[in-house]
């Protein structure tokens, strides 16, 4: 990651904490953000100056995507779970749905996940682990509790970058009404969408749109197109809910716990903080 980009997200958390100054802890249906009432269920959106819904806070999904986007029983290190696909079905072309079989089978080794390569969009977002939410009006950042990975999403009209693929696609969004829309494009081809093997090529195009349902629900919605890859575009949706009782996301490194796990890495009494 740039110095830059990281300044870039720097900025955006400052300015949202300037422009949001209260606790995560007290966002209820009587606390206030901006002189705007937080609703619960039919009841008003936390809404930010300018109008918008407002994103700002921690979120997690609580659903098994990261295991496998589709209906699937429980096998080793996957636990059982439900379909967030649109009609159960991604519509691989002949040579891709072979090749998801594969990776299905080699996923304990194949999986760029376990190797600690970035997740990629849209599989960092259902993940299980929670994420925090920085907006403000040019700029909404996301910042993971999963290896302290980020996204920067430009509200501001600009262009995404040419000639250049991320790991984490480049993200450029806009308002349609109360629903935030999201185009991430520049993706390279090293991610997968889940632990099942379902993956993609470059060419990949996302359109993510968020929703708030209430203060505390988020509908997740992704459109997923990669004509090298599916026969047509496809659909995943889920909820995402807000955490109250957390007032940051804490921290977990993978390549860190890897390298412990299998001795790469000792403790060092006279550096290591002990203490929780």
């Amino acid at each position: 990651m740039s110095r830059s980009a990281w300044v870039a997200v720097a900025v955006v958390v400052a300015a949202a904490a300037v422009a949001a100054p209260w606790s995560l802890n007290s966002l209820s249906s009587t606390g206030e953000n901006g002189g705007a009432s937080l609703g619960t269920g039919a009841g008003p959106l936390p809404r930010t100056a300018d109008g918008r819904p407002n994103l700002q806070g921690i979120w997690q999904v609580r659903n098994r995507a990261s295991s496998d986007l589709q209906d699937h029983a429980a096998s080793h290190l996957m636990p059982a779970g439900r379909s967030v696909v649109q009609g159960n079905e991604i519509p691989y072309q002949p040579w891709a749905a072979t090749k998801k079989q594969e990776n299905f089978a080699n996923r304990q080794k194949a999986d760029p996940l376990a190797n600690c390569y970035m997740p990629g969009v849209p599989r960092i977002m259902y993940m299980e682990f929670p994420f925090h939410i920085f907006q403000t009006h040019d700029h909404i950042g996301i910042t993971f509790e999963w290896s302290q990975v980020y996204r920067l999403i430009y509200t501001n009209g600009s262009e995404p970058a040419k000639g250049i693929d991320f790991w984490m696609g480049d993200s450029r969004g806009r308002w349609e009404g109360d629903t935030l829309v999201v185009n991430v494009t520049n993706h390279n081809d090293r991610t997968w969408l889940d632990m099942a093997g379902n993956f993609h090529s470059e060419a990949m195009r996302l359109e993510e749109r968020y929703t708030l349902l209430d203060a505390d629900t988020l509908q997740y919605e992704v459109t997923i197109e990669d004509p090298k890859v599916f026969t047509r575009p496809w659909k995943i949706r889920m909820p995402m809910y807000r955490h109250k009782d957390m007032d940051r996301i804490l921290e977990y490194q993978c390549n860190a716990e890897a390298e412990e796990a299998s001795g790469a890495f000792e403790r060092d009494p006279r550096t290591w903080y002990t203490k929780p």
